[in-house]
């Protein structure tokens, strides 16, 4: 029987998240928001071609159905049949952020032995043959998301609690 260190013991009793730091630090220019969330990967991923336009991509956990479309509401050109460059690109981000490991686990895929990359995450992906899904409410879901944390990211720093986030218990007191 193995001993549990008293962190691991609070953790246990704790109601709060733990933040767990990237597994590679990455640029948030092409890929700006990732998530694991809602039985999906899913995030923003910038046009490489209107700097102005942006796709919100998503593949389903288990069965890999993908959507890709912009933020407003219109279907991606190059998700015909197939995984586009968006999701790709979502992919690479999300094994940067979360590693490998993580990421085959949560989308359930079997990608062999080791650390798996992006490119044998989609490939393995690719290879179950994934349909295409329309993405509306998905697409307006995650990018609220986005601009959520946007929003957040203009704060001025502040130790005062933030109202809409009360429900967060403290974990320990600020020192001033």
């Amino acid at each position: 029987m193995s001993e549990v260190s008293s962190d691991e013991q609070r953790w246990g009793e704790s109601s709060t998240a733990r933040v767990l730091a990237p597994a590679r630090v990455r640029k948030l220019a092409k890929v700006p928001f990732v998530e694991l969330a809602d039985g999906r990967l899913q995030g923003v991923v910038s046009s490489g071609s209107d700097i102005e336009r942006v796709y919100v991509s998503s593949v389903a956990a288990g069965d890999h159905a993908f959507a890709c479309s912009t933020n407003n509401n219109r279907p991606c050109g190059g998700a015909r049949g197939s995984f586009c460059n968006h999701i790709l690109a979502l992919v690479g981000e999300a094994v940067l952020q979360y590693g490998g490991a993580r990421v085959a686990r949560y989308l359930k895929v079997d990608a062999g032995e080791g650390e798996p990359t992006a490119a044998q995450l989609s490939s393995a992906m690719r290879a179950a043959r994934p349909s295409a899904v329309p993405g509306k409410e998905l697409a307006a879901a995650v990018f609220s998301r986005f601009l959520r944390h946007l929003a957040y990211l203009e704060l001025a720093p502040s130790t005062a609690p933030l109202p809409e986030l009360h429900w967060f218990p403290p974990t320990r007191v600020a020192v001033a």
